[in-house]
C-alpha cells in the first residue's frame, strides 16, 4: 500500500499554507491564496437521523437508518428508567423512535425513588467485611471465594437488572433536548442490527460491587462492570454526537484499598463479540480511565476475525487514561479525533492489539511537555498499524517512529493492510481542534 493517503497531504508539505485555519484538503493553485474554513458537517436533525453514505463502516453494506421507519405508535418520549425499559420492550426489533427527555436515572426503582449501593446489598454484603475477608496479607493471592464473595456477586446482580438496558433492532436513542441524560445505565446493543444513539450525556455507570482481583497486575486490581454503552454481535450501528462521562463521580476520587485505587467504571464504550459496522462519530469521552475497547479477548477469532470493522472521526478524547481505542482483530479507522490532555494521568491512546488492522491518520494531540509521545501508541501483541498525518501541539511528528525509536521492544511495522474509503471529507489536523470543540458532544451540531 502507498505510504501516502489518497484523502489527505502530507502535513509537513502544507504546513507553510496553514496559518492555524482549517483546511478543505484538495490541491490549491500555486500561489493561491489559503481557502476558506470548510464549513462543518452538518448533524443530522429531528428525531429520525439517517447515517449519511460514505460516512464510516456503518455506511456500507446497507447503511444505518435505526428507527427512521417507526410509526407513530412507536415514538416514545422518556422521563424516568421505568419509561425507557418500557419503551424498549425487552429490546424487540419493531422500529422505533425513543426521545431521552431531561435525566433518567437507571438507579431508580418502578416508582422513580432512587436506589443506592445499600438497596441492592444482600446476603449480609459489606464493603467493610469484603474488604476483611479479601485483604491479602490474611487471604493472600487466591481469588476470593466462599460467603462474602457469594453476597457480592448476588449484590451485584441486583444492580445489574436495573441498570443494564437491552436495545433492540431497528431502533433510535435521541436526546429530546441539550439535558438529555442516561446516568448510571448501561445501554445493552446485544445481537441486534440497525440502531442509532445520538444527542445523549451518558453518565457514571457506576458499578456498587467491584470485585478484588489479587492476580490482576503486579498488585491487584478492583475489577468494575457496566460499560456505558456495549454494543455486542450487532451490526450497522451510528453513535454520533454523544457525551460520555464519569461526571458526578471520577474513579481519580476514589479511596484506595489493599493500595489500589477501588475503580468503580468500566469502559465509556465497548465494541466486542462480532460486532461490526460502527461509526462512531463527533462524540466526547471524557474523564475516563479504560475508555473505549474495540474487541475484548485475544482469543475471541472465531468471532471477531473479519469483523470489527470501526470507524472514529471528528471524536474528542479528553482527559482519558488509555484505550481510545484499544484494538484486537478488526478493521478500525481513527482520523479527524482531538486527543486533549491537560492533567499527568494518561497511559496511552492507540492500543494495537492482536490481528488489529489500526489506521490513524490526520489526529490532533493536545499534550503536556511531560507526556512521552513514544507512549502516544502501545502494542498489545499487535504487528502494525498505519500512522501518518498527525499532529502534536500543532507540530507533525512521526508518531510509529517515535514510538519505535523509544519503545523499541514493542516495534510496530508501519501498514495496516487496508486503505480507508468510507470518509466523506478529511479535515487538515489543524483544523481538528477547533472543529471537534465547537460541533462534538450531546447537544452540539
Amino acid at each position: 500500500m502507498p505510504r501516502a493517503s489518497r484523502h489527505v497531504r502530507p502535513v509537513r508539505a502544507m504546513a507553510a499554507l496553514l496559518c492555524g485555519a482549517a483546511l478543505a484538503l484538495s490541491p490549491a493553485p500555486a500561489g493561491a491564496a489559503a481557502p476558506s474554513p470548510p464549513a462543518p458537517v452538518p448533524a443530522p436533525s429531528g428525531d429520525r437521523p439517517v447515517l449519511p453514505a460514505g460516512d464510516g463502516w456503518a455506511s456500507a453494506e446497507g447503511g444505518t437508518t435505526g428507527g427512521a421507519a417507526a410509526d407513530a405508535d412507536h415514538v416514545f418520549t422518556v422521563r424516568t428508567r421505568a419509561e425507557l425499559a418500557a419503551a424498549l420492550n425487552g429490546g424487540d426489533p419493531t422500529p422505533k423512535v425513543i426521545r431521552i427527555a431531561g435525566t433518567v436515572d437507571a438507579n431508580t426503582d418502578d416508582a422513580s425513588r432512587p436506589l443506592s449501593c445499600a438497596d441492592y446489598a444482600t446476603d449480609g454484603y459489606t464493603l467493610d467485611g469484603y474488604l476483611a475477608a479479601y485483604d491479602p496479607d490474611t487471604w493472600g493471592d487466591a481469588d476470593p471465594s466462599g460467603p462474602m464473595e457469594d453476597a457480592r456477586a448476588a449484590s451485584a446482580a441486583r444492580q445489574a437488572e436495573r441498570v443494564r438496558l437491552p436495545v433492540g433492532s431497528n431502533t433510535t436513542i435521541v436526546g429530546g433536548g441539550p439535558g438529555a441524560r442516561l446516568l448510571g445505565a448501561s445501554l445493552q446493543v446485544k445481537a441486534a442490527e440497525n440502531v442509532v444513539i445520538r444527542g445523549v450525556t451518558f453518565e457514571d455507570a457506576y458499578d456498587c460491587f467491584p470485585q478484588w482481583d489479587p492476580t490482576d497486575g503486579a498488585d491487584g486490581n478492583w475489577n468494575s462492570e457496566y460499560d456505558n454503552l456495549v454494543v455486542y454481535g450487532s451490526r450497522h450501528v451510528w453513535i454520533d454526537h454523544n457525551t460520555f462521562t464519569d461526571g458526578r463521580r471520577p474513579d481519580s476520587e476514589q479511596p484506595r484499598y489493599f493500595g489500589v485505587l477501588f475503580q468503580q467504571h468500566d469502559g465509556e464504550l465497548d465494541i466486542v463479540r462480532g460486532a461490526d459496522l460502527v461509526t462512531a462519530s463527533w462524540n466526547v469521552f471524557a474523564d475516563h480511565d479504560k475508555t473505549l475497547m474495540i474487541g475484548n479477548s485475544d482469543s475471541a477469532g472465531d468471532t471477531d476475525r473479519g469483523r470489527l470493522r470501526v470507524t472514529l472521526h471528528h471524536n474528542l478524547f479528553r482527559d482519558v487514561v488509555e484505550r481510545a481505542p484499544r484494538v484486537r482483530f478488526g478493521q478500525v479507522d481513527v482520523y479527524n479525533n482531538h486527543y486533549l490532555t491537560t492533567g499527568d494521568r494518561y497511559g496511552y491512546s492507540w492500543g494495537v492489539g492482536f490481528e488489529s488492522r489500526l489506521v490513524a491518520e490526520a489526529n490532533a494531540f493536545t499534550l503536556p511537555d511531560a507526556v512521552d509521545r513514544a507512549k502516544v501508541i502501545k502494542s498489545w501483541k499487535g504487528t502494525a498499524l498505519t500512522e501518518r498525518d498527525n499532529l502534536v501541539n500543532g507540530e507533525a511528528v512521526d508518531l510509529l517512529a517515535v514510538h519505535n525509536a523509544g519503545v523499541p521492544e514493542e516495534r510496530l511495522g508501519d501498514d495496516a493492510g487496508w486503505t480507508p474509503e468510507l470518509r466523506p471529507r478529511v479535515d487538515h489536523p489543524r483544523a481538528v481542534p477547533h472543529l471537534v470543540a465547537r460541533h462534538a458532544g450531546a447537544g452540539r451540531h
